[in-house]
């Protein structure tokens, strides 16, 4: 195993990397132009061993020494043995990472290119789709990832306005689910609504139809919306959803989305299971 060595802050790569972690669109702009996320932390870069897209992964001295860690980076090389190898000094690793007190592990993933450009032409995306209607929150957007998979909702579309779906705080909060979803960002409205085939089925406070009260309709697929934090679901969606509301008491003025997101989607696991 050749391990290169990151001594100095102003090593090309380790600029690359402080970039990828910036947030906002400084951060997104570098992720999409790169092509490339930064997966911080052993239970992410251990959801992707095996998979050609870690094209790298990141160390110190004092990671070398973790079994766990060696164990993950030895794995990955034997399947993907192309894969470089690289170890920072622990003053970089504390510049580098946000994670206090973690094993000190990363890895460089290639992102897929549904999620790189938005799309020119829009196939038909059939069966049960997940729409992401600019949250802008990414921890939100994570939790939310992370129930998707969890209920088996596999294709995931972030309408443009959305958090960034590899940022590192919504990777961190997806605990490894971006690896089981097919996620495609940055598209329109209107490319959504061109691209569904299932009826959509918007959460909102004021849905004519009480969530619990639904059954032939969540037997077949379907296309739930999920709006933003301050907005909700914007008005192109709902003219073209059901609308559907989840009851709570008076008292409180309304649910958290990714909360939102999880009595929908398992409601949705539940009929089918009746």
């Amino acid at each position: 195993m050749k391990i290169e060595i990151i001594s100095s802050k102003e090593n090309a790569l380790f600029k690359e990397l402080r970039l990828l972690q910036a947030t906002g669109s400084k951060g997104q702009k570098a992720r999409i132009a790169s092509g490339q996320a930064l997966l911080e932390g052993i239970h992410l870069v251990q959801t992707w061993v095996g998979d050609p897209a870690l094209r790298a992964l990141l160390t110190s001295e004092a990671g070398f020494k973790n079994p766990e860690i060696c164990q993950a980076v030895y794995s990955h090389l034997e399947l993907c043995p192309d894969t470089r190898v690289y170890q920072l000094d622990s003053a970089l690793w504390e510049l580098l990472s946000e994670l206090v007190n973690a094993p000190q592990l990363a890895g460089l993933l290639r992102l897929p290119k549904s999620c790189i450009n938005p799309p020119q032409s829009i196939a038909t995306l059939a069966g049960d789709v997940l729409i992401l209607d600019r949250i802008q929150d990414a921890g939100n957007v994570g939790s939310i990832l992370r129930t998707a998979a969890a209920a088996g909702f596999t294709q995931v579309i972030a309408v443009s306005g959305c958090a960034h779906l590899w940022s590192s705080k919504v990777l961190r909060a997806g605990m490894g689910a971006h690896y089981l979803l097919d996620l495609y960002e940055g598209w329109s409205t209107q490319q959504v609504l061109s691209a569904i085939t299932a009826p959509l089925m918007a959460a909102t406070a004021d849905g004519s139809k009480d969530i619990f009260s639904l059954t032939k309709e969540l037997i077949h697929p379907v296309a739930w919306v999920m709006g933003s934090e301050g907005q909700g679901v914007s008005e192109e969606f709902l003219m073209q959803a059901i609308g559907v509301s989840i009851p709570i008491d008076p008292r409180v003025e309304s649910l958290n989305v990714s909360t939102a997101a999880a009595i929908c989607l398992f409601e949705t696991v539940r009929a089918r299971r009746g």
